[in-house]
């Protein structure tokens, strides 16, 4: 297999925009890759989008994307597996890179989920749950996650001040971001404050609903090189899936389809979490964060809440954790944060980390996982500075 690396990396406008269409914004982040990675040519595109079909009603992007890029003609496929399609996208493009079937490859993400209505886009994210056992009776991904906060409370001890710490840390660090949807902070007092939407999650426990697009241009190492921009290689990457529906997991205090995918693209990368520097997770809900930071192997069953709390995952401190401000401050469009979480290491690895958010001592090695629904899928990206 090949090396592979990211070369240029590219976001659109995230938040609520309201005068740009899922192609607009797609193209605008597509754009600013290509320019930024300096290449004038792709081999073929691979786009995260949970589901167009319900947000927007528009499918077949293959056609329509690579249209609106000026690039018709160019080989290109949706890639789909709810709020893990962006990292799948990038799973894709290092594989069609890696084997020599393509050099030069975008992988990006879009979702555009602001203009449908609150109860459209509610249903359209529970495509992603089990809708014979968990949405027909009324389960939502707030109630969902709630449940898992719940069991870990119960187990481990984790306290409300452990969930709040989580928000707290991710919107001082989105607060520095200047793509992020929500960026200003916010005080433990006042998450544990905000309107309750699920016991014990309240609304800033909750990443937001957000229109954006995310892309990164996966190439060799040798054509990097050529091109003369910053990169980082891929090293590892891995995939797993787990029951979509939570009451059949043996415990719903894990993520086993994080773990899975973590052990595999360890194993890939020869690396172990002990050398991994900094990471972007999935932290759709504060709970998500703790419990993945246990599931990925850099903390023990119950001991990522506390660890949280005394400040080991801030930006300063020993495992810097979603310095981009996560899901939770950088916002959610859910087929784009894959690829952003991408783009997050790809800028601290290369020390291009805007506004006083480049974690210090110049790391060398990061990781994204990101994933989709409950936990049902997950994928992981191991990634080191050349």
């Amino acid at each position: 297999m090949r090396e592979v690396c990211i070369v240029g990396v590219g976001m659109s406008q995230w938040g609520e925009v309201w005068r740009m269409s899922l192609r607009d914004l797609h193209t605008q982040a597509a754009l600013r890759a290509i320019a930024a990675a300096g290449v004038d040519h792709l081999d073929s595109l691979y786009v995260g989008c949970m589901t167009g079909g319900l947000f927007v009603g528009q499918e077949h992007l293959a056609s329509l994307l690579t249209d609106y890029m000026g690039m018709a003609g160019l080989p290109a496929v949706r890639v789909e597996s709810a709020c893990a399609s962006g990292g799948m996208a990038v799973r894709q493009a290092f594989i069609d890179v890696g084997s020599g079937t393509s050099d030069i490859v975008m992988a990006s993400g879009v979702e555009k989920m602001t203009d449908c209505s609150g109860g459209d886009a509610t249903y359209a994210l529970a495509t992603a749950a089990d809708q014979e056992y968990e949405v027909f009776n009324g389960a939502t991904f707030p109630g969902l996650y709630a449940m898992m906060a719940t069991a870990h409370m119960a187990k481990y001890g984790t306290t409300r001040e452990m969930l709040s710490a989580v928000a707290v840390k991710n919107h001082h660090n989105g607060s520095m971001n200047p793509d992020a949807q929500y960026p200003f902070k916010v005080s433990a007092e006042q998450v544990a404050k905000s309107v309750m939407v699920a016991d014990p999650l309240h609304i800033l426990d909750c990443s937001p609903i957000t229109d954006g697009a995310a892309a990164v241009i996966v190439t060799t190492v040798d054509i990097a090189k050529k091109l003369g921009k910053p990169y980082v290689k891929i090293i590892g990457s891995g995939a797993g899936t787990d029951t979509i529906q939570l009451a059949q997991r043996d415990d719903m205090t894990t993520i086993k389809a994080a773990t899975i995918a973590a052990d595999r693209a360890f194993k890939m990368a020869g690396k172990t979490i002990a050398d991994v520097n900094l990471v972007e997770v999935h932290d759709c809900f504060t709970i998500a964060e703790i419990v993945v930071a246990e599931s990925i192997g850099r903390y023990k069953p119950g001991k990522a809440g506390p660890a949280i709390l005394a400040g080991e995952t801030a930006l300063d401190g020993k495992f810097p954790m979603n310095t981009s401000g996560g899901l939770k401050s950088k916002g959610h469009p859910v087929g784009a944060t894959g690829v952003a979480q991408v783009i997050e290491i790809y800028k601290q690895l290369t020390g291009q980390a805007e506004n006083g958010r480049q974690v210090a001592g110049s790391p060398k090695v990061g990781m994204t996982q990101n994933m989709g629904g409950s936990g049902g899928s997950s994928v992981v990206h191991i990634m080191e500075v050349a």
